[in-house]
């Protein structure tokens, strides 16, 4: 009997689809970011992609996390589990500097690493019942190990990530968009679909254009605002006069949808 495949990959027009593959649950095993690390490497360079949605396998959980059992053997092994969280942080900083949108869907646990994966990406839509978001890491006597803290905290602030942090608290759907956690709240069963749609629609948006900004906003929340605006001056240099400025502008004057190609 052949080994389950950790995550199922789908490509949908320019849009990627990851689907976590350990239902009901859907940790985040060894294999499974492995796996997810070589992929969004091959994805960083496919122009037929445009966007990327990360999703899970049922409609219980999106991910628990990591698995803890195969944690556990490293605990008296520093070197070893001090790459295991490099790794893990290089693999979500990778997604998150993709250059392409990317966007994940929550639904019923989205805990510790559940929850640290969403943070890295860029647009995250919660279902309207069910969820339990959270960092839960101090119940375990532990920490955020994925960048958890430093991600949660510029997402919805000092306040609401140390009540969430410290506290070891679970959200709800509705809780997570009154914060600014997630962008939109989702009938449970219109969850995916919406999350297809919002990427299809990424999807369509100019690749130049969208690999300039996406660090310029990143990077640049972290940055003095004349650091920042520099930033941004030299994304408009790169993009102007090119194929995807001149096909905007004649859209523009035809009173039509711009097209953008791949790029």
């Amino acid at each position: 009997m052949s080994e389950t495949q950790p995550f199922l990959f789908t490509q949908e027009g320019g849009l990627a689809i990851i689907s976590i593959n350990d239902a009901p649950w859907n940790k985040m095993t060894l294999k499974f970011m492995d796996e997810l690390e070589t992929l969004i490497a091959k994805l960083k360079t496919d122009s037929s992609v445009r966007a990327v949605l990360f999703t899970a396998e049922g409609e219980e959980n999106f991910s628990a996390g990591m698995n803890l059992m195969e944690l556990a053997p490293m605990l008296d092994k520093p070197s070893e589990l001090e790459a295991l969280f490099d790794q893990r942080l290089r693999v979500l900083s990778a997604i998150e500097m993709l250059g392409k949108p990317v966007i994940a869907t929550l639904f019923g646990y989205c805990l510790g690493g559940g929850l640290e994966l969403p943070l890295a990406c860029h647009f995250r839509l919660a279902a309207k019942e069910g969820c339990q978001i959270g960092l839960p890491e101090m119940d375990l006597g532990s920490v955020p190990a994925w960048g958890g803290s430093a991600r949660l905290t510029r997402v919805v602030g000092r306040m609401h990530s140390l009540d969430m942090i410290l506290r070891a608290k679970k959200i709800d759907g509705p809780e997570a968009y009154r914060i600014g956690l997630v962008n939109e709240v989702v009938e449970n069963n219109q969850l995916k679909n919406r999350a297809i749609e919002l990427g299809l629609q990424l999807a369509t948006q100019p690749p130049i254009a969208m690999r300039e900004i996406l660090p310029v906003i990143i990077k640049g929340a972290d940055l003095s605002q004349e650091e920042s605006l520099r930033m941004e001056r030299q994304a408009v240099l790169n993009t102007l006069g090119n194929v995807e400025s001149q096909e905007g502008m004649m859209a523009f004057i035809e009173k039509r949808k711009p097209v953008f190609s791949d790029s």
